[in-house]
This record gives structure tokens, C-alpha cells and sequence, in this order.
């Protein structure tokens, strides 16, 4: 103070947010330097003219415009010029702390209950404007003192701005907590949800003095621990809490438990279709089998009758072919009678011969009635058929030594008097009234009058109708 300044700059701690330099009386080689987040603003009768960032400047006219005028007068008469430099920190002040003054009053709308709550934390600052911030202070602001006896800028600005965050607060936060329905003794867990809310309605305050807040933080709403009501409502959160519990088990356990009866269906639904599918891959594999048998019954069938025409075209049937075999034997059985012995020669089969044609003659009246009945009985001879029997699954005859039945096709099996082919699974089984094998029903009924029928009926003996 008292002298001219060759060099303007502030090289203080990060803590002073304005500083005013002490000395205002400059002249033209005077050096400004701004050091990185400074701000410098030229005051002169209370005006604030030129601002400079970050650099080294010397204070010439071309680089204060606003006060050119002044440097240029006072330059020609040899003097200095006058006038204020504030240097304004432009980086964040963090950790300001802040608080509400007094309690706030409010109605739980979970239980209806008043209570009386507050609030604190911290909030972040910075210069926004320094123009404003310098105008709007110093203006409103007569006499703030800059040093530190009376406590520094900073902590004044902080006292400063304390009403207005508290009314902020108080106006602000019961209503979010309602708006919101938040139960008071989850507060905790809305913490950022309020910090956001309430940085909203405060940050307008601040803007109107160039200062803008970069975060803003509720970081406890204090409860009226003492308080009886609040007491009670402990109390009843509580029971909540554990009928809460109650029924989220009960329910863990009713999932639990259809989720195993889903496990069990799903497994019986694919046992079922495992054993369908067996069911349906055996069911193919008999008819395919059928089918076979059908076949192989059908070209036996077609073989026999060609046979038949063959032998009719020829002139001659079944009957004739075993007389003829009848015959031939029995005349190689004469040919080869042996008189004495082993010996032999044409005097042996001369003597063969003649004992044959004695034989012969004595036999004669025999063999003629042999004859006989084959010349009188040609018609029985005819009607004669070979031995059949029955086919134990549609009650057809076969003959005795056919493989297929020609009627269903069937395997025809070795059957005792007790045992039967089921019509269902074509398998042996015991006579009775259901399968050994499938299970399936042995008993034929009428699918009209519901009778039971013998195997092979083709009518039913109650109704007639045909099968």
C-alpha cells in the first residue's frame, strides 16, 4: 500500500475464494498475472470494466479497453492510475458444509403421526460468473471484511448463503418425502433421490450471485430418535417386517413345491411317452409282421391254386397221384420178394416170380376187394381231406401243416388245448379271459348288443349282426 505495483498476482492457497489486491494505484509497465482457475476483474468507481483470464498481461491501453481512457490521461500527466483488481478463484470449493438451523415439522403418511425431522451435509461451490459474483457482493455486501481476523471470504460467503439453503431445505424436503411416499425409517436408502431434489430448488439462489453448485449432498435427515411416536412406529415396522417375512417364506415354499410337482409331471409325462412310444414302435412292428404273414399266406394260397390248375389241366387230381404212389410202392414191394434166402439168380427170381404170381393168385380175391372199394367208393375217396385245425386268433381252418392261417395271416403255432393266440399282441397265451403277454381282453364282443362271441363267429348268435 502507498506505492505503485510492478507486478499484480495472487499466489494464496486454494481456500480463499475472492482476494482483493492490496495495492490500486498502477501504471502502464505494471505486469497482471493469472495463474490457471484465476479470474482478474478491474474495478474502478465501483464499476467492474475488464475481466482477464488465465496469462501474463501488461496493462496497456489495447488490453484494458474498458479503462484505456483512464491509463491514457493519467500516462500523459505522469501519473499512476487508480483502481481495484479482484482476483476470483474459479475452482470448486468442496466439502462446504451446510445444515438446517432448526427441525422440521412432518406428517408421517404411512402412519399419520407428526414428527420433527432434519437435515445436513455438504455441497460443492464454484464462480460461475465473476462479474455478478463481484457486483451483486460487494453491492449487497457493505464492509464484508477480506482478511482473516474477521474470519476470510470464504467462511462469510458460507454464512452468507446458509439462510437461504436452509429455507430451501425446510420447505423442500418434507414434501419430496411425501411426494415420493418414502417410509421415514428407509430415509437412508433416498439419500441421492433428495439430494437431486433439493439441488434443484437451490441452485436458482445461488446462480443470482454468479455461484452455481456442481453437487449437492443430503448426507443425513436426522430423526427424532426420543420422540414416543416415533417409538411406535419402530414398533409397527417392525411387525411389518415380520409379517413381511412370514409370508415371503410361505411363499418360497408354495413355489417350492409346485416347482417340484412340475418336476414330478414332467418326469411321469415322459415315462408315459417313453412307454407310449415302446407301446406305438411294438404295435408297428406286429403289423409289419401281419403284413408278412399275410403276404406269405396269400403266396402260399396263390401257389396252391396255381398248382391246382396245373394238375386239373393235366387230367388229373390229388386222388389219382396217391393211387399211383400206392400202386408203384406196392408193386416194388412184389418185385423185390426173396425166395430162399440170399441166393438168387434168374432160377431164383423165375422161382420169385412164380411164388409172387402164386401169392398173387391166392391173394387175388383179397386185392380185388381192395380194388373193390376203391371202384365203389370213389366219391368218399374224393370227399377225403387232408387233417386241419383251428387258428387260434380268428377261429379259421387251416390245413394241419400250413405255417400262415389264409384267412388272417397269422404264425400258426403248436398250440396245447389250454393255449390260444391273443388277437391283440398275435403271442401264445393261456385260454381265459385277458392276455398273459399285453393284458389285452381274450373275449369277443358285439359291437352292437355287446354278446360275447366264440373265435371265428362271423354273426353274433343274440342280434345277427354281422361281425
Amino acid at each position: 500500500m502507498g506505492h505503485i505495483a510492478d507486478i499484480i498476482k495472487y499466489e494464496g492457497d486454494n481456500s480463499t475464494f475472492v482476494w482483493k489486491h492490496p495495492c490500486e494505484d498502477f501504471n502502464t509497465m505494471t505486469q497482471l498475472i493469472v495463474h490457471e482457475s484465476q479470474e482478474a476483474v478491474f474495478f474502478m468507481n465501483g464499476q467492474a470494466l475488464d475481466s482477464f483470464g488465465a496469462g501474463r498481461y501488461t496493462l496497456e491501453t489495447q488490453n484494458i479497453p474498458q479503462i484505456g481512457k483512464y491509463i491514457e490521461r493519467n500516462a500523459r500527466k505522469g501519473d499512476p492510475f487508480h483502481c481495484e483488481v479482484y482476483f476470483i478463484n474459479k475452482a470448486v470449493q468442496m466439502a462446504i458444509k451446510w445444515g438446517t438451523d432448526s427441525r422440521v415439522r412432518f406428517i408421517d403418511p404411512n402412519y399419520g403421526v407428526p414428527l420433527e425431522i432434519g437435515a445436513c451435509g455438504e455441497l460443492n461451490l464454484m464462480v460461475s460468473d465473476s462479474r455478478k459474483l463481484l457486483i451483486k457482493l460487494v453491492g449487497t455486501m457493505k464492509g464484508i471484511a477480506w482478511d482473516d481476523r474477521a474470519g476470510g471470504f470464504t467462511k462469510s460467503l458460507s454464512a452468507s448463503f446458509r439462510p437461504l439453503i436452509s429455507t430451501e431445505v425446510k420447505s423442500n424436503l418434507a414434501s419430496s418425502i411425501k411426494e415420493r411416499n418414502i417410509n421415514i425409517l428407509e430415509i437412508d436408502e433416498n439419500l441421492s433421490m433428495l439430494s437431486d431434489v433439493l439441488k434443484k430448488n437451490i441452485v436458482p439462489g445461488f446462480e443470482e450471485y454468479g455461484l452455481t453448485i456442481p453437487e449437492f449432498y443430503v448426507t443425513n435427515v436426522v430423526l427424532p430418535e426420543e420422540d414416543p411416536n416415533f417409538k411406535k412406529i419402530r414398533e409397527l415396522h417392525a411387525l411389518s417386517l415380520q409379517k413381511k417375512m412370514v409370508e415371503a417364506e410361505t411363499t418360497i415354499k408354495t413355489a417350492r413345491a409346485e416347482s417340484e410337482a412340475a418336476v414330478t409331471a414332467a418326469e411321469r409325462q415322459a415315462v408315459i411317452e417313453k412307454e407310449t412310444t415302446a407301446t406305438e414302435r411294438l404295435r408297428r412292428e406286429a403289423e409289419r409282421e401281419l403284413i408278412r404273414a399275410q403276404a406269405e399266406a396269400q403266396k402260399v394260397k396263390l401257389s396252391g391254386f396255381a398248382e391246382a390248375e396245373v394238375m386239373r389241366a393235366k387230367g388229373y387230381t390229388e386222388k389219382d397221384v396217391i393211387q399211383a404212389d400206392v400202386q408203384k410202392a406196392y408193386a416194388e414191394s412184389l418185385g423185390n420178394i426173396n425166395i430162399g434166402g440170399s441166393g438168387g439168380g434168374a432160377a431164383g427170381d423165375v422161382l420169385g416170380l412164380g411164388v409172387g404170381l402164386a401169392a398173387a393168385g391166392a391173394m387175388s380175391s383179397q386185392f380185388g376187394e381192395m380194388f373193390k372199394g376203391f371202384a365203389q367208393q370213389p366219391a368218399a375217396e374224393e370227399e377225403t381231406q387232408p387233417a386241419k385245425i383251428i387258428c387260434g386268433k380268428c377261429g379259421s381252418e387251416v390245413p394241419a401243416n400250413s405255417k400262415f392261417c389264409l384267412e388272417c395271416g397269422t404264425k400258426i403255432e403248436n398250440l396245447a388245448e389250454n393255449e390260444m393266440i391273443c388277437p391283440a399282441c398275435g403271442k401264445k397265451t393261456i385260454k381265459g379271459k385277458f392276455c398273459m403277454e399285453c393284458g389285452a381282453s381274450l373275449i369277443a364282443k358285439c359291437a352292437k348288443c355287446g354278446a360275447e362271441l366264440p373265435n371265428g363267429a362271423k354273426f353274433c348268435l343274440e342280434c345277427g349282426e354281422k361281425l
